[in-house]
C-alpha cells in the first residue's frame, strides 16, 4: 500500500518492486511449481495449524508497572489497577454492545498479592452473559516476572456495564452464545451472581434486624481506643478530559481509584502506617459524572477489628453551581491491613464511635464482616474445597443457595459425559473427574416444562416414585426459591439403619430462552435437627433436576448427581449394567410426571 501511494505521489519506484506490489497484491500469475517425485499436494492452509475459536468480546491488556504506578513501597497502587481493569471490562462489553457502555457495579474483589515495579500485570476480560440492556464482564488478572518468568494471580472480578444509545437511553443487547466449557459454565451461573447482587442489600438489613441494636464495643489490651472521627477524610477532585470516556462521563476506574486514595488516607489516620488493601465489597454506581463536575470524597473508619479495619467511602458530584445539591455517585466499603516485616498482620487499635450514625456503621461493619466471611467461604471456593454439609442460618442464606444452584450448573456444563447406558427411553451418562464419579440421566417426557418442574421440586413428592425415600419434612420454608427438607431413605445393604438427611433444595425458573428449569440439592446443617441414634446421617454434595422445554407438551428430564462413597458401589453396580434400579426408578418418575398431568386435565376439564 505503501509503495503505491508513493506511485501516486509522483515518486519514482523500481519496476521489480511495483511488479512484486501488485503481485502481492492482486495474487501471483505465475504458473504452479511442478512437484518432485513422492512429494505430496498440501492441503489449503497446511501450514497454519488450526487454533481454538477466540471469544469475539476477549479483551487482553498488558500494563508494565512503571515507578511512576507505585506506592512508597515500590508496589503497584490497587487505585491505578482499578483504573486498567474498569478500561479491559469496558472495552470487552463495547465489542458485545457494538456502542458506548457505563460501569453499572463491579463485585467483591480479593486481592491475593502485591505487584511490584517491573512487572508485567495482564488483564483478561471478555463478556460472560448479556441480560436485557446490561451485561456482566469477567475479568481475570495476573502478574508476570520477566526475569524469572513467574507467573501468579492476583484476582479475579466480575463487573455489571449497560450499553447506552443516544442521550442516554438504554440498548437492548443481542445475546451471547457461550462456545467452550468454561464460557458455558460463566454463562449459566452468571444468571445466580445476578440475583445474588439483587438482594445483596436485603441481606444486611436482614442480618441488623435480628442482630442486637446496642454497640458492643470490642475490648483489647493496649492503648485506648482511637475515636473514629480524626480519620475522617475528605477531598475534592475536578473532572478533566482525559478522566472521561468518548461521551465525556468520568471513568468509572478513575471514579474507583480516587475512592481508594482517600481510604487509604483514613487507614493510615488510624494505624499510623502504610496499609494494605486486601478487599473491596461491591462498588455500586448510583448514577454518572461528567467533565466539569467536582466530586467530592469522603471517607472514614466505620470498625477495627483486630487485625483488619473497615473503611467507608462515598462519592458526590456537584457542577460548577454550589446552589445545586450534591449528587451521590457512589459508595464502598474496603477492608485494609497493616503488614509487619515478614509480611503478618499487624494488631490494630480499636475505634471508638460517634453516637448515631456513628455507631449505625460500627454495628454495619461488623455485620458486613460476616457476610463476607459467609460469601468468601461459601461463594469463592471451589467446590471441592466446599464442607458437604455447611451450617445454614438467615445470613448466608443467599450464599449457599447460589452454591447450591451453581455446582448443579457446573455440572451440567461439563463436556466430557459419556453415554454408559440406554434402556428404552432412559439414557444413562457418567463423568468420571479426579475425585468424583458422577452420573446423568436424562429421557423426554410429555409434560409441558414447567409442570415437570412444580412437581420434581416438592420433596414430599418424591416417595411416590422414588422407593429409596421413605418420607420428606419440610423443615422450613426460606423464601419461594429455596426450602429445606429433612429426608428419610431406606437402610444401605452394609448398614443396619436407615439414613437420614438435611437438605436444601434451591428452583429456579429459566432465566431467559433457551435456559433449564432448575431444582439443586446439597447437605445443610441445622441445630434443630442433629444427627440421631436411630438414623445414619447421609450427606449429599450435589444433586438435582434440570428440565429443558422441547415444545408445549414435551420435556426433557435429566438429572444429576454426584456419587458419594457411600453410594459408589450403588452407581457402578448400576453403570456397569449389573442392575437397572436407577433405570428403574427413572421409570417410574416418568409414570408419576404423566399420571400427575392426567389428573391436572381431569380436574381442568370438571
Amino acid at each position: 500500500r505503501c509503495l503505491l501511494k508513493m506511485v501516486k505521489g509522483n515518486i519514482v519506484v523500481p519496476e521489480e518492486i511495483l511488479s512484486f506490489c501488485c503481485n502481492g497484491l492482486q495474487g501471483s500469475t505465475s504458473p504452479p511449481r511442478a512437484r518432485e517425485p513422492g512429494e505430496r499436494e498440501e492441503a489449503p492452509g497446511a501450514m497454519a495449524s488450526p487454533s481454538p475459536a477466540r471469544n469475539p468480546t476477549e479483551v487482553q491488556m498488558s500494563q508494565l508497572v512503571l515507578p511512576c504506578h507505585t506506592n512508597h513501597r515500590g508496589e503497584l497502587s490497587t487505585g491505578q489497577l482499578l483504573k486498567w481493569i474498569d478500561t479491559a471490562a469496558c472495552l470487552s462489553a463495547e465489542r458485545h454492545a457494538g456502542c458506548p457502555c457505563v460501569t453499572a457495579s463491579m463485585d467483591d474483589i480479593y486481592f491475593e498479592h502485591t505487584i511490584s515495579v517491573g512487572q508485567v500485570v495482564n488483564i483478561k476480560a471478555k463478556v460472560n452473559r448479556a441480560f436485557n440492556s446490561s451485561m456482566e464482564v469477567g475479568i481475570q488478572v495476573s502478574y508476570e516476572d520477566l526475569c524469572s518468568g513467574k507467573h501468579c494471580s492476583i484476582c479475579k472480578a466480575y463487573a455489571t456495564f449497560v450499553a447506552q444509545g443516544p442521550l442516554g437511553s438504554k440498548v437492548r443487547l443481542k445475546p451471547l452464545t457461550p462456545q467452550t466449557e468454561e464460557e458455558k459454565i460463566e454463562y449459566s451461573i452468571a444468571a445466580e451472581r445476578r440475583r445474588m447482587r439483587l438482594v445483596h442489600k436485603d441481606t444486611l438489613k436482614d442480618l441488623l434486624t435480628r442482630s442486637p441494636q446496642e454497640t458492643e464495643l470490642e475490648t483489647r489490651d493496649g492503648s485506648g481506643a482511637v475515636p473514629a472521627e480524626k480519620t475522617r477524610v475528605e477531598s475534592v477532585e475536578l473532572v478533566l478530559p482525559p478522566h472521561a470516556n468518548h461521551q465525556g462521563n468520568t471513568f468509572g476506574g478513575q471514579i474507583m481509584a480516587w475512592m481508594e486514595n482517600v481510604a487509604t488516607i483514613a487507614a493510615s489516620r488510624l494505624c499510623h502506617a502504610h496499609p494494605t488493601l486486601r478487599a473491596i465489597e461491591m462498588f455500586h454506581f448510583r448514577g454518572p459524572s461528567q467533565v466539569g463536575d467536582r466530586l467530592v470524597l469522603k471517607a472514614i473508619v466505620n470498625n477495627a477489628f483486630k487485625n483488619s479495619m473497615e473503611v467507608g467511602v462515598s462519592a458526590e458530584a456537584y457542577g460548577q453551581e454550589m446552589s445545586v445539591s450534591r449528587r451521590h455517585i457512589n459508595s464502598a466499603f474496603m477492608t485494609f491491613v497493616v503488614l509487619d516485616q515478614e509480611g503478618r498482620p499487624r494488631t490494630l487499635p480499636m475505634v471508638a464511635p460517634e453516637p448515631g450514625d456513628g455507631e449505625r456503621r460500627y454495628r454495619e461493619a461488623s455485620a458486613r464482616k460476616k457476610i463476607r466471611l459467609d460469601r468468601k467461604y461459601v461463594v469463592s471456593c471451589k467446590q471441592t474445597e466446599v464442607p458437604l454439609s455447611v451450617p445454614w442460618d438467615q445470613s448466608n442464606k443467599v450464599y449457599l443457595s447460589y452454591n447450591n444452584v451453581s455446582a448443579l450448573k457446573m455440572l451440567v456444563a461439563k463436556a466430557n459425559w459419556v453415554l454408559a447406558r440406554e434402556k428404552e427411553k432412559v439414557r444413562m451418562y457418567t463423568l468420571e473427574e479426579d475425585k468424583f464419579l458422577s452420573f446423568r440421566i436424562e429421557m423426554s417426557v410429555c409434560i409441558a416444562a414447567g409442570r415437570a418442574f412444580s412437581l420434581l421440586s416438592n420433596l414430599r413428592r418424591r416417595h411416590e416414585w422414588d422407593s429409596h425415600y421413605v418420607s420428606a419434612e419440610l423443615v422450613q420454608k426460606v423464601d419461594d426459591d429455596d426450602m429445606i427438607y429433612h429426608v428419610v431413605s431406606q437402610k444401605l445393604r452394609h448398614e443396619n439403619k436407615p439414613q437420614d438427611f438435611v437438605i436444601l433444595a434451591s428452583r429456579r425458573k429459566p432465566c431467559s430462552k433457551g435456559d433449564p428449569y432448575v431444582v439443586a440439592f446439597r447437605s445443610v446443617t441445622l441445630p434443630t435437627h442433629p444427627a440421631r441414634a436411630e438414623f445414619t446421617r447421609g450427606e449429599t454434595l450435589c444433586s438435582g433436576f434440570c428440565i429443558w422445554p422441547e415444545s408445549e407438551e414435551m420435556s426433557k428430564v435429566a438429572y444429576y448427581n454426584q456419587a458419594m462413597p457411600g453410594y459408589l458401589n450403588y452407581v457402578t453396580t448400576n453403570v456397569a449394567g449389573l442392575s437397572s434400579d436407577i433405570c428403574s426408578t427413572f421409570e417410574a418418575c416418568e409414570k408419576f410426571l404423566l399420571k400427575n398431568k392426567e389428573d391436572l386435565i381431569s380436574r381442568l376439564q370438571d
